[in-house]
C-alpha cells in the first residue's frame, strides 16, 4: 500500500512542500518530483535524517534543498523574515564546481523569497567571500577545506546555530583526503541538527556515518550500489599504450558530431591531450585541479555552451556536476577509483 501511495504522488504540491516551492518549482520547468524526491522529501519534511543513494542527474540536489528551504520558509512565517536564521544550513561537497552548481540551484529555488547563499571554495579571493558571509546568508555551500579557514580566521563566523548539515557526493567526503577537515567541522557544529548524505554510490563506511551523528537515519536507495543509468552503452578497447592517441582521434574524429569528456589520471595528461587535438581540429578544452578557479568554470561554459565539444578532465569532474548533453565518455586512463569508471579505454 504505502508504494502505491507513492506513486500517486505526481506533484511537488503532494510531497506537502509549501506554495511558494511549488511555485519555485513549476518556473523551474521541473513539473514532476523524480523518484529519489519522492521518497526523500516527506521524510525529510518529517524531520528525519537522511541517507540516500541515487544516480547522478536524478535531482538529489532538488531532495535535500526544498525540504531545507521549506523548512526556512516556515521559521521566517513563525519569527519574520528580520529575526529568520542566518547560516540555517550547510552543504558540503568534494568538488568546487559541484559546490557552486548547488548554489546556483538553491539560489534559483530561493528567487522569490529572497534567499541569500553564499560559496566558500578554494581557488577565489577569500576576502571577497568574507565579506558574503557577513551579509548573513541563510545557505552556506562550500569544500570542507576552505570552510575550516572560515571557521579558523573569518572574525565572527560560527555555525553554532547551524539547523542542517548536507553532505553531497557523502562517500568521497568521507575518503581520508577530508578526514581531518570534516572532523573540524563536525568539532563546531551543533548535534541537534538534521543530517542529510546523499551519494551516487554509498561504500562500506558505516563507521564513519556513524561519525558524523545521524540520528536513526531513514535510508533510501533509488538505485542499486554502483548502478548505472538503464540506456547507457558500455564498452572497452584492449590495445597498445602506444596507440592510445590514434584510436582516440580516431573515435572522436568519427563522433565528431557528440559532445565528449576525455578523462585522464593527472593534470599534465590534460593539458597534452587537449593541445594534440586541438592541432587535429578536435575543438577540445582541458580542466584540472591545477587550473585556477576562473579557468576551470570558464572550460566548464565552454563546454555546456557548445563552444568546445570535448572536455579533456581529470576526475574533478567525474562526480556530481550537471552537464546534460553528453553523448560520450571515456576513459583515457583506467581510473584509480573504479566507481568513476564509464568506459575504459
Amino acid at each position: 500500500m504505502a508504494e502505491e501511495e507513492k506513486e500517486e504522488m505526481k506533484s511537488f504540491k503532494d510531497l506537502g512542500l509549501c506554495e511558494e516551492l511549488v511555485e519555485a518549482c513549476d518556473s523551474l520547468g521541473w513539473k514532476n518530483p523524480t523518484k529519489i524526491q519522492v521518497e526523500a522529501i516527506p521524510h525529510a519534511l518529517e524531520g528525519k535524517d537522511l541517507i540516500g543513494l541515487a544516480q547522478t542527474g536524478s535531482g538529489k540536489t532538488g531532495a535535500f534543498a526544498l525540504p531545507i528551504l521549506h523548512a526556512l520558509l516556515e521559521s521566517h512565517s513563525k519569527q519574520g523574515y528580520k529575526s529568520a536564521p542566518v547560516f540555517f544550513a550547510l552543504v558540503l561537497s568534494p568538488t568546487r564546481e559541484l559546490a557552486i552548481q548547488i548554489a546556483e540551484q538553491f539560489e534559483a529555488l530561493g528567487s522569490g523569497i529572497s534567499l541569500k547563499c553564499a560559496v566558500l571554495v578554494g581557488g577565489v579571493d577569500i576576502m571577497q567571500q568574507q565579506i558574503a558571509l557577513g551579509k548573513r546568508p541563510h545557505i552556506i555551500v562550500g569544500t570542507p577545506g576552505r570552510l575550516v579557514d572560515h571557521l579558523t580566521n573569518t572574525k565572527g563566523f560560527s555555525l553554532r546555530m547551524l539547523k542542517y548539515l548536507v553532505l553531497d557526493e557523502a562517500d568521497r567526503l568521507l575518503n581520508e583526503d577530508f578526514e581531518k577537515a570534516l572532523d573540524d567541522i563536525l568539532n563546531v557544529i551543533p548535534r541537534d541538527r538534521h543530517t542529510y548524505l546523499f551519494s551516487a554510490t554509498m561504500t562500506k563506511k558505516v563507521k564513519k556515518l556513524q561519525r558524523a551523528c545521524l540520528r536513526n537515519p531513514v535510508k533510501i536507495e533509488a538505485a542499486s550500489k554502483y548502478s548505472t543509468v538503464d540506456t547507457l552503452k558500455q564498452q572497452y578497447r584492449f590495445i597498445p599504450a602506444k596507440y592510445k592517441d590514434c584510436y582516440l582521434v580516431n573515435i572522436l574524429t568519427e563522433m565528431s558530431g557528440c559532445t565528449s569528456m576525455v578523462f585522464t589520471r593527472t593534470c599534465d595528461a590534460t593539458r597534452l591531450l587537449a593541445f594534440i587535438l586541438r592541432n587535429l581540429n578536435i575543438r577540445a578544452i582541458p580542466i584540472s585541479g591545477q587550473m585556477t578557479q576562473a579557468k576551470r568554470l570558464g572550460a566548464l561554459n565552454k563546454f555546456k555552451s557548445g563552444e568546445c565539444n570535448v572536455l579533456v578532465c581529470t576526475d574533478v569532474a567525474s562526480r556530481g556536476l550537471d552537464i546534460p548533453s553528453v553523448d560520450m565518455v571515456i576513459n583515457y586512463d583506467i581510473p584509480t577509483n573504479s566507481k568513476v569508471s564509464f568506459c575504459i579505454f
